[in-house]
């Protein structure tokens, strides 16, 4: 695992720390959620360019779409891998955009994507 995506980890991770200090509002609880899928989403997206860097995909693929990059990542992983590195970024896609309708992503979701993504990172970085 590269140092970037260590760092984002551990952004991730002190996002969704607690920090003791009184209840915060639910606003700002879903900014820190927000933040931490962001962090968490870019770790991803590192991860899979690196995996696809070290097999020496097309530069258009590894610098083109996150779909043109899900897509060769299935030869580059295991299927049950790449589903589940598709299935996350999904969902953390979802938690980064803002929707005047929705909260956010609550403590939970974001601590569940984490502990994904920290498992797909070690996977991929093999």
């Amino acid at each position: 695992m590269n140092q970037t995506i260590r760092q984002l980890l551990d952004t991730a991770d002190l996002l969704l720390t607690d920090t003791g200090e009184p209840a915060t509002s639910t606003a700002a609880t879903a900014s820190r959620c927000r933040g931490a899928a962001f962090a968490l989403r870019v770790a991803l997206e590192s991860a899979v360019a690196d995996r696809l860097t070290a097999h020496r995909a097309p530069r258009a693929i590894r610098e083109g779409t996150q779909r043109a990059a899900f897509l060769w990542l299935r030869g580059c992983a295991e299927a049950g891998t790449a589903r589940r590195t598709k299935a996350v970024w999904t969902q953390l896609c979802l938690g980064c955009h803002y929707h005047q309708y929705e909260i956010g992503p609550t403590e939970d979701q974001a601590r569940a994507w984490h502990t994904e993504v920290a498992a797909l990172v070690a996977l991929l970085t093999r």
